[in-house]
């Protein structure tokens, strides 16, 4: 009897985003208790894989589950709540104030609305940094993504308590990963997740990496978001935010660095030594105004570089297939050069980049045999898609595809999704719940703002 996770896709074609890019018409995906175990023509499939349950590929387009290398999933509880503002005022006058009346079952809530659209529009994995982030877990263990986690961590507290002052953040994010490292047959991985160089000091990134060291686990930052961020730090400590943290001995551990925009030609010869990867956001980015990360510069100096929507406050969705035209545009623009970061490198970022980012790149970002099965199926069917006979099938996929394209997914073996219906989630009541606590957050950060 076939697993639950034992499937075969047929009649597909197969960008599988190997080593070496091969596109495959009229092929055959099989999966095997969540493992892919052929790749190929549609006729070499043997006669126990003819046997499994089929999920048609007829008309669709197979490519690895997307990766979002960098978001903040509850905040779709704040979507749309403040828009068109700078930085810190955002932050500081609207997303700080209502973060604080924050439940941790409004985060989970929020997370389980995260998930559905990210399904919805091909993400099969993610990684995120926010609150309460054992409801986080807890919401994707249901709905059947992959996920790596982490606590967002601040030292400012330590100021009235030396080390112990930051002791209880430190642990905070440490139990999460004692408690979820592994769990929902390996779909959850964490990470420690120091905020940012601006609210971290040199000692607490120190003991972050330490404790990382001992949880055999990596690191998720913020590093340089912007250029005001790298003016504060270089005035008050005499360096870059990415000297800063190198000073603290941080990069000794694996680190996944979100955004990176404002880093010069010696940072990213910092983050190339010690093998930092870079979560970039160019939809949140230019929202609001940050500037625009030299991705270029960071790929031919050897960084792994993924592509992140950031948190739906600031972008304001999680679509990556949106996220990858985004990337492409944007650099063409700003370079003034048609051939900067192309579709085939804005995918690479948004699958085999995304899974290197996040230590993953072993297991999933290609669809290829030993690889666990996490596949998108677009279907081509459509006016905008066509005609893609005569089309580059990643060019198709990257500058005209949408979200809205994506027909099925799968991780690790198990359909998800298929003509667009979730199978694990019931997105009406997830967004009825939504509403009401959107509402509720809203009326209260509101109110304490009027007194």
């Amino acid at each position: 009897m076939a697993a639950l996770n034992d499937l075969v896709i047929d009649d597909v074609t197969v960008i599988t985003m190997d080593s070496e890019r091969r596109t495959m018409r009229d092929a055959a995906i099989a999966v095997e208790s969540g493992a892919i175990v052929y790749v190929g023509p549609a006729a070499g499939l043997t006669r126990r894989l003819e046997q499994m349950p089929r999920l048609p590929g007829r008309g669709r387009i197979a490519i690895p589950g997307l990766v979002n290398a960098h978001t903040h999933a509850a905040m779709v509880l704040f979507r749309g709540y403040a828009d068109d503002l700078m930085l810190q005022e955002w932050l500081t006058t609207k997303i700080f104030p209502i973060e604080a009346e924050l439940t941790p079952d409004d985060v989970y809530w929020g997370t389980l609305l995260a998930c559905a659209e990210m399904i919805k529009s091909g993400t099969t994995t993610f990684a995120d940094m926010y609150f309460f982030m054992d409801e986080a877990a807890r919401a994707v263990e249901k709905s059947g993504i992959r996920a790596s986690l982490c606590v967002g961590m601040g030292s400012l507290a330590e100021s009235a308590g030396g080390s112990s002052g930051f002791d209880a953040v430190l642990e905070r994010g440490s139990s999460l990963c004692e408690s979820w490292n592994g769990a929902a047959g390996g779909r959850i991985t964490t990470m420690l997740g120091p905020h940012a160089p601006y609210t971290c000091s040199v000692p607490f990134l120190s003991a972050v990496g330490e404790r990382a060291r001992g949880l055999g686990v990596g690191v998720h930052t913020h590093i340089s978001e912007t250029f005001r961020e790298v003016d504060e730090i270089r005035s008050a400590h005499g360096m870059s935010p990415v000297e800063y943290v190198e000073s603290s001995g941080l990069f000794d551990v694996p680190t996944l660095a979100a955004h990176c925009v404002a880093v010069s030609d010696d940072d990213i010869s910092i983050l190339a030594k010690h093998g930092v990867r870079v979560a970039h956001n160019p939809g949140s980015n230019m929202k609001l105004a940050s500037g625009v990360a030299p991705v270029e510069k960071m790929l031919a100096a050897g960084v792994a570089v993924g592509l992140g929507t950031d948190g739906a406050a600031s972008n304001n969705n999680l679509d990556m297939v949106e996220e990858m035209r985004l990337a492409g545009l944007l650099h063409k623009v700003t370079r003034l050069d048609p051939t900067a970061v192309p579709a085939h490198a804005c995918l690479e970022m948004a699958t085999s980049g995304g899974a290197a980012c996040l230590g993953l790149a072993d297991r999933i970002g290609s669809i290829e045999i030993g690889k666990r099965a996490d596949i998108v199926l677009l279907d081509f069917g459509a006016p905008h898609l066509s005609p893609a006979g005569i089309a580059d099938l990643m060019s198709h996929v990257v500058y005209s595809a949408s979200g809205a394209d994506v027909s099925a997914v799968v991780v690790d073996g198990c359909v998800l999704m298929d003509d667009r219906k979730l199978t694990t989630l019931d997105e009406r009541e997830i967004m009825a719940e939504v509403e009401c606590r959107a509402s509720r957050l809203a009326e209260e950060a509101n109110g304490k703002l009027r007194k």
